[in-house]
């Protein structure tokens, strides 16, 4: 997949089908789309493009609001990729694009930079300053120009309807499991490993204490996960939050890797988070903690097992 941060230099994206949006998460709703966007570009053939922002917009027009992200850029643009998309245009978010009009935004970017065949959006697209344009306008729009236009309905898992917002939500009430069902895949974080109080090794149980995690972070508790080390994945215990039974109140991301007993200091670690296993409890003692850990632990082995059949560590 070819990466363009901006619109200069778009020869290979032009005269392609386009969606436009900001693909946080890149969730089965989005997945929805990509495949319209890519079975509608296959049969010209034409490439598939996403054109997306980063920052998000909100960053810059409610500075301090904006709502912590499901994804990374770069991990955005990893997911776009294994979806099938051609072409994904990562542009650098300011107040001038903030200001066009529907109008402008569709003359200038649609027509003049990506010259689209034909756009592919969901029924709550919406565009221009003030996110004034909306599906509608962008149907006028796109009839009048000739373009075609695709509207991708709406995609409900179980009871949710599936978007960024209720994913986010699902995830900040420690649903990951849930939140993983609307994404498509288990919830994922990366941070870099760092040195903490390192009793978790005092007692027999050595954890990866994670800083520097970009992405929306679930509420505090005990989780089942898999830690990815280079190459190799490792079923793990997860805990997030304070340590009251040691009464400290800071708040940590700690991951205990089952069967891992070398050095990550300095490592960067993919988590992905699988289900939530118990609140965080206060302990009578370090014996009754080290009890509790090993049923953890072992719970962590069955849920990874039973997420993962293929037997990936």
């Amino acid at each position: 997949m070819q990466v363009f941060r901006g619109i200069d230099e778009l020869a290979s994206c032009r005269n392609g089908y386009v969606s436009i949006g900001n693909f946080d998460g890149v969730h089965r709703a989005h997945q929805s789309m990509i495949g319209v966007l890519t079975r509608l570009a296959a049969q010209e053939p034409a490439p598939a493009v996403i054109f997306t922002f980063d920052p998000h917009p909100i960053a810059l027009l409610r500075p301090g609001q904006s709502p912590p992200p499901l994804t990374t850029t770069e991990r955005k643009l990893e997911l776009l990729d294994k979806a099938g998309v051609d072409a994904a245009v990562v542009y650098p978010t300011d107040q001038a694009l903030l200001n066009l009009s529907p109008r402008e935004f569709f003359d200038r970017i649609v027509l003049q930079a990506l010259n689209v065949r034909g756009l592919v959006e969901g029924p709550n697209f919406f565009f221009g300053h003030d996110r004034a344009g909306n599906i509608d306008m962008l149907r006028e729009f796109c009839a009048g120009a000739g373009r075609q236009l695709e509207i991708v309905p709406p995609v409900t898992v179980g009871d949710h309807l599936v978007s960024s917002t209720e994913i986010r939500r699902l995830i900040a009430d420690g649903r990951v499991r849930e939140a993983g069902e609307l994404l498509g895949y288990a919830y994922r974080v990366s941070g870099t490993v760092v040195r903490g109080a390192e009793r978790g090794r005092t007692i027999g149980f050595p954890t990866a204490n994670l800083e520097g995690i970009r992405t929306v972070l679930p509420r505090d508790g005990v989780y089942a996960a898999r830690v990815r080390v280079g190459e190799q994945w490792y079923a793990a215990g997860v805990n997030l939050g304070p340590s009251p039974t040691f009464v400290d109140q800071e708040r940590k991301f700690e991951a205990h890797l089952d069967g891992y007993a070398g050095d990550l200091y300095g490592s960067r670690l993919i988590v992905e988070l699988v289900d939530r296993l118990r609140d965080t409890v206060r302990f009578d003692g370090v014996e009754s903690l080290k009890q509790q850990l090993v049923i953890d632990l072992e719970r962590a082995r069955a849920v990874v097992s039973l997420a993962n059949p293929t037997g990936r560590r």
